[in-house]
């Protein structure tokens, strides 16, 4: 996340010594961000990938000026997510287009599981959104598609598919560094990141988050309609408060 903040000073001295036309700024071919995050617990979709505990986690997006990026994003897990992986990589690649009020997202999102024993954990999944935004808010409709593949089943044998539909709704307190959220999601077909729930399930949430210069503090309550246990009879889809610190760069 970028920011420019000039006093009045500065500005002056920039309109004494430089042509109007020179404040502009071109603008960038490629955009870095990037962030790093502490979470209380690592929640997909609703269900912990930690066993309730507390993740680390990190990425870096770069964004050509035509629309398309790559991004990575990775997270600590527990080892019954995949087989004995401690960890998740994922591995994005997209187009965003902005058409009057409304942003379109097209990408393909990779879930790369190092150290799952050989076992078939990888994935690919296709996604699409479409967000738009209104003074202080923001409405967003995602669609994610999973293809039919082993690596989405219990018993490794059989192929299956999962598909995803959610919705989120932000918005900025005004004059305040103050943000809320809510999101309502549901998952068709049975997937190992979900052990236990079923066919299909909800999820939901509702957060807020506190941004000072390069820190975000957020909290959120998470639920789902299931129930699911962890090998350590935890039950990792039960209603929760998970607690997030997230530098941005």
């Amino acid at each position: 996340m970028r920011k420019s903040i000039l006093g009045l000073s500065a500005i002056a001295l920039a309109a004494l010594s430089a042509p109007a036309f020179a404040q502009d700024e071109p603008t960038p071919e490629l955009t870095v961000n990037g962030s790093a995050a502490v979470v209380t617990d690592y929640r997909f979709r609703g269900v912990s990938q930690t066993d309730k505990r507390f993740a680390i986690q990190g990425g870096i997006t770069v964004t050509h000026e035509s629309g398309f990026y790559v991004s990575t994003w990775g997270s600590s897990i527990d080892d019954y997510v995949a087989n004995g992986s401690d960890q998740e990589i994922d591995l994005i690649a997209g187009y965003s287009k902005t058409v009057g009020a409304a942003t379109f997202d097209l990408g393909v999102l990779y879930y790369y599981y190092p150290g799952s024993g050989g076992i078939n954990s990888d994935f690919v999944e296709p996604y699409a959104s479409v967000k738009g935004t209104f003074g202080p808010a923001t409405a967003k409709l995602t669609v994610n598609y999973a293809p039919k593949t082993k690596a989405l089943t219990l018993d490794g044998v059989h192929k299956e598919d999962n598909l995803y539909v959610a919705g989120d709704l932000s918005a900025s307190i005004p004059n305040s560094p103050v943000g809320v959220s809510a999101h309502l999601g549901h998952s068709w077909g049975p997937s190992y990141l979900i052990i236990g729930s079923g066919k299909e399930y909800t999820d939901w949430s509702v957060g807020a988050t506190y941004t000072w210069d390069h820190l975000t503090f957020g909290v959120s309550y998470v639920d789902t309609d299931k129930s699911a246990y962890s090998p350590g009879g935890r039950n990792i889809s039960k209603a929760g408060v998970v607690g997030s610190v997230t530098a941005s760069f």
